[in-house]
């Protein structure tokens, strides 16, 4: 018995299901999760010493990689000033001035301990400013296990599992939240027009990361704006894993669209638990305590995190890591696709600049139906494959890959060759 089964024997009689966040658990793709011991760029280092290629990245967080020095380094140097104080810093002054600085839409932030957080109140937030109900957010997307959020369609987390929604989430909690294919405009524009003047938002990634990838069709996200404005509507860009990944910007510097309300997450904590959601300033000054929408949280701006975030953030304005890794993703992909067309495997690769998924599928992937109608046990075999090939995947086919700037040549040659010895 290898130490990650015993560990996870171990595991299961303590923690549901062996593990603290469900897609960890393998269910996906079946086997034995692989406890780490340690991250080193690129790769990931298993407690029974297997080391694997890592095309993970801890779900997006680790733009520079694994144990980056210069992020060790600010982290490291916050914890021997105190973990945690419950009063404002002057890091979170930093880091707040450094997403208003490179995200277009963003005049004010709140800083929040994690994705969900962040985007419950944003939601919560776009109710208070219109004192309007209903949301409208899309099958595939997820915007972390906010009751509300967890409607159908709600993302990989509950697609890997097979679960239409959530016990304990109550149809009080549900019956405000409108869904959508993603996109699709027209079923966006018919919710308009049947509940005229009762929408709060629209919530959306801009790059759908939670079905596998799946990017924006031409004119959708311009379309969402559109229909928000002209319905009075505010429109909520999940830029949890596309924030400073996609681009420093983000996905709205990149298709030029501007929401009214961002969520941030990830990258933007150096890969230490921090989010934020910002907006328009007329809309951010109704939150407490300048105004009556009520959202807090103790660990908001945990100084080590911060300090982790603004190390991040630095590093990706000074070294500008995007079109080396726009690069090297575009020429991985069309690889990878003509490897698995070499071996007669029908497959379908989605990317967006450092984002991918491949979808075993001969036709287009531009949603959540069709992401589910993929060939799921074929990613599972192709999973495994890799794994024993000392390549680490996303344990679920509706999971994303993502580079880091620590990816380089003899990583993508091991990859490629790998992949080129399944047969499917």
């Amino acid at each position: 018995m290898t130490r990650s089964e015993e560990l996870f024997e171990r595991a299961k009689e303590l923690i549901p299901g062996g593990v603290n966040s469900p897609v960890r658990a393998f269910g996906g793709v079946g086997g034995t999760p692989r406890f780490i011991e340690r991250g080193e760029g690129a790769y990931l280092v298993d407690i029974d010493g297997r080391r694997y290629v890592d095309f993970v990245q801890s779900w997006g967080a680790l733009l520079f990689g694994h144990a980056c020095p210069e992020i060790v380094e600010a982290a490291v140097a916050a914890v021997g000033r105190g973990t945690s104080f419950g009063a404002p810093t002057e890091l979170e002054v930093g880091l707040a001035e450094r997403i208003v600085t490179a995200v277009p839409s963003v005049e004010m932030v709140r800083l929040a301990s994690s994705g969900t957080e962040a985007a419950m109140s944003a939601v919560r937030l776009a109710r208070g400013f219109t004192g309007r109900d209903l949301v409208v957010k899309f099958e595939g997307c997820y915007h972390g296990h906010s009751d509300g959020m967890l409607a159908k369609g709600a993302g990989s987390g509950v697609a890997t599992f097979g679960i239409p929604g959530s016990p304990g989430v109550t149809e009080g909690a549900s019956k405000d939240t409108l869904t959508a294919p993603y996109n699709d405009l027209d079923a966006v524009r018919a919710l308009f027009q049947e509940r005229s003047g009762e929408i709060a938002c629209v919530i959306v990634e801009p790059v759908a990361a939670n079905m596998g990838l799946v990017p924006p069709e031409p004119g959708f996200l311009e379309g969402l704006r559109e229909l928000t404005v002209s319905n009075g509507a505010l429109l909520i860009f999940d830029e949890v894993i596309t924030g400073f990944r996609i681009a420093f910007g983000g996905a709205q510097s990149v298709y030029g669209v501007s929401p009214d309300l961002t969520v941030l997450g990830k990258v933007m904590g150096g890969g230490f638990p921090c989010a934020a959601f910002g907006g328009r300033r007329e809309v951010m000054d109704k939150l407490a305590p300048v105004g009556p929408v009520y959202q807090a949280g103790t660990l908001s701006g945990n100084p080590v995190a911060v300090a982790a975030g603004i190390a991040a953030l630095d590093l990706a304005k000074k070294r500008d890591p995007y079109p080396s890794l726009e690069k090297t993703a575009d020429e991985f992909t069309r690889s990878l696709a003509k490897a698995f067309r070499s071996n007669g495997i029908a497959v379908t690769v989605n990317r967006a600049r450092s984002m991918f998924s491949v979808f075993f599928a001969d036709a287009p992937v531009r949603n959540f139906a069709e992401a589910k109608a993929t060939d799921h046990e074929r990613y599972a075999g192709f999973f495994h494959h890799m794994l024993d090939h000392g390549v680490y995947l996303p344990p679920s086919g509706y999971e994303l890959w993502t580079l880091s700037a620590t990816h380089g040549p003899a990583e993508v040659a091991t990859t490629l060759e790998a992949a080129a010895a399944f047969t499917g």
